[in-house]
């Protein structure tokens, strides 16, 4: 039996969460690199999730706590869906992708690990990139560490 290790998963399993919403916490920090921000546009920002689903898995966000669509004013609905492209862009440019996986869970009921703070995820998407891992040993197999995929992405969006 082959094994693959994903420690930062259990890192995650078994760390204390902290309050607050990190998706106000993180930009308000000034290391970009360490808090993983990619891009600060004037109301919203670009950064890579730090529990993906695939290398390159981005999040799009605003700098405003609010929970849904209808509560974003229309300059920050528009930054916002501009930054949705601009990080496909960048992504295909850096990782050629085939596809993507571009969705938006409000709410905790609709599967939003972020329930109050309205968010966008764009995952890019390659032929098999799912395979029998993540139902037979419930493990997702990520070929590119965070730091790496920062790299390859900063200056793109």
């Amino acid at each position: 039996m082959e094994h693959i290790w994903a420690p930062w998963r259990m890192e995650f399993i078994l760390a204390e969460k902290p309050g607050g919403c990190i998706l106000c916490d993180r930009p308000k920090g000034k290391e970009d690199k360490a808090s993983l921000i990619l891009y600060r546009g004037e109301r919203n920002f670009v950064m890579l999730n730090k529990y993906p689903y695939n290398p390159g898995h981005l999040m799009v966000s605003p700098y405003r706590h609010v929970p849904t669509l209808e509560d974003l004013s229309d300059e920050e609905l528009w930054e916002h869906a501009d930054l949705v492209r601009r990080s496909t862009r960048a992504l295909r440019r850096a990782f050629q992708p085939a596809a993507f996986n571009i969705g938006i869970n409000i709410g905790r009921t609709a599967g939003a690990g972020i329930g109050d703070h309205i968010h966008t995820h764009v995952v890019p998407r390659w032929e098999g990139d799912t395979n029998f891992m993540p139902v037979v040993a419930n493990t997702r197999v990520l070929p590119e560490g965070l730091a790496s995929t920062y790299d390859r992405l900063s200056g793109l969006i």
